[in-house]
């Protein structure tokens, strides 16, 4: 191929990927469509991303779709009388392209493949959210809800908790929300109302309510009622502390961004969502940990059997250690979090057996914390019940990864240039490290990365819409 013909190749795909990009809002913002292209969303993706993204689909088909090979079907979904739901449209223009030459038989291969989304349905009765406290996930939470808002989706962030209230206070949150070092900027606009304490993000009217405890708030008084409260404080993780916000008039289900202690059910979206009951009030979305390995550890165990096995975190620090040494009332967690490799102990690896009843007493684990901001990396040093081979074992990862009911949850790279910065905004539970897999007999072990802040926090959105009765099918 010429110097030219590159050129002239990259341009025709950035014209059809900017015409595609108004479509994918139309469909998600009239209809409730959210297009994915094997498994990634391409809502609100730039006309980069969107390029990036279709280049990236030979991993998963062994050839690249073109922008002006997904054009067509997008452009048809316009057209069609489709329900909420989600459309994998690179699953679809595959299967549609290596069996046709042109677009003739187009409509009638999308209303085969789309029949049970046409004519259902409506979104329904908006379903309020508020988010009680406002630290790292608590942002994030904010980010992934308000990227997410429209029409077609029912989930609406309605107030924010936090104690303060002094001078100047709402300024300092919106600027937290607007600028973060970590995940950088936030993509749109924030106004704040000072004079009705609000933020407005992307239009989103979101109540700033300043309160000490949960039974001190009537969310009635702000319109707000039947509301989810995600609690992302972790100040309280069992029964009866969370029961302080059902107390709250207004509120009517709580979930926590933690893990919970006692009888709280601790789910890890993808593995065992399906035990979210609708009388159920009270949930937990588990650690971020217990969300990267888990789904990893269900599919291994569901094709070779595991054993026993020592899972080794190495965890960003977090904002509960100190900057420079300083009193902390946990064992090493007083040195200084930007100097040390931290030891420290995590219940992540006996929590996955309350998401998974099978590993139950089979897993011990330990953490480091190490001097980065984010993005943390777990070590499954795995015995199985049956003899496995490296590439056998990457294959099945990258397919579980690709094709199977887990392929939210799980991403997989073989790159063998990858390091931690490079999955800040990963949107999946655990990303398998392919490069770095050792297998011998009965033994394995893995290296899964996870950004513990977006990955968790988008598991945390699930579990949202999973309590709240929001969830649509994938169609391909």
């Amino acid at each position: 191929m010429s110097p030219e013909k590159h050129l002239l190749d990259w341009q025709t795909n950035q014209t059809v990927a900017e015409t595609i990009s108004p479509l994918l809002g139309q469909l998600y913002r009239q209809k409730g469509v959210e297009v994915l292209l094997f498994g990634k969303t391409l809502v609100n993706a730039a006309t980069i991303d969107i390029i990036k993204s279709h280049r990236l689909s030979r991993h998963y088909s062994g050839t690249a779709l073109t922008p002006s090979q997904t054009l067509p079907l997008i452009q048809a979904l316009v057209d069609m009388p489709l329900s909420p739901c989600k459309v994998d449209i690179g699953q679809l223009a595959d299967k549609f392209w290596q069996s046709h030459n042109d677009t003739h038989a187009l409509k009638d291969f999308l209303h085969s493949a789309l029949v049970t989304a046409m004519n259902g349905e409506s979104v329904g009765t908006p379903k309020d959210v508020v988010l009680y406290g406002f630290g790292r996930i608590g942002r994030l939470l904010t980010r992934l809800l308000v990227e997410k808002s429209g029409p077609g989706y029912p989930l609406r962030l309605r107030a924010i908790v936090v104690r303060g209230g002094k001078n100047g206070d709402l300024q300092k949150r919106a600027s937290l929300l607007r600028r973060d070092s970590v995940h950088g900027q936030f993509n749109g606009s924030i106004i704040v109302d000072e004079e009705r304490k609000a933020i407005i993000a992307n239009g989103n009217y979101i109540q700033i309510i300043y309160a000490n405890q949960p039974e001190d708030v009537d969310y009635t008084q702000y319109g707000i009622n039947d509301a989810l409260i995600v609690d992302n404080t972790g100040v309280w993780r069992d029964t009866e502390g969370l029961s302080k916000h059902l107390s709250s008039k207004g509120a009517k289900k709580v979930l926590l961004t933690a893990p919970g202690k006692g009888d709280i059910k601790n789910v890890v979206f993808g593995v065992n969502e399906n035990v979210i009951q609708p009388e159920d009030l009270i949930i937990s979305a588990a650690s971020c940990t217990t969300n990267a390995i888990t789904p990893v550890l269900k599919a291994l165990n569901d094709r070779y059997g595991i054993e026993s096995g020592h899972i080794e975190t190495v965890h960003s620090f977090t904002n509960d250690q100190n900057l420079i040494d300083n009193f902390h009332t946990g064992e090493r967690r007083g040195r200084s979090a930007s100097l040390n490799m931290v030891l420290t102990s995590t219940g992540a690896a006996k929590a996955v057996s309350k998401a998974l009843p099978e590993l139950t007493g089979k897993l011990t684990g330990n953490a480091i914390r190490v001097p980065t901001p984010n993005v943390s990396m777990a070590v499954a040093n795995l015995n199985l019940a049956n003899a496995v081979e490296r590439d056998e074992l990457n294959v099945y990862l990258r397919d579980m990864a690709l094709k199977s009911e887990l392929a939210g949850q799980i991403d997989y790279t073989d790159s063998t240039e990858v390091v931690s910065t490079d999955l800040v905004g990963s949107r999946f539970a655990g990303v398998v490290d392919g490069a770095a897999t050792i297998a011998q007999d009965k033994r394995c072990v893995l290296y899964i990365w996870y950004d513990n802040e977006f990955g968790y926090s988008c598991q945390v959105v699930h579990c949202m819409e999973q309590m709240m009765g929001v969830r649509y099918k994938t169609l391909a």
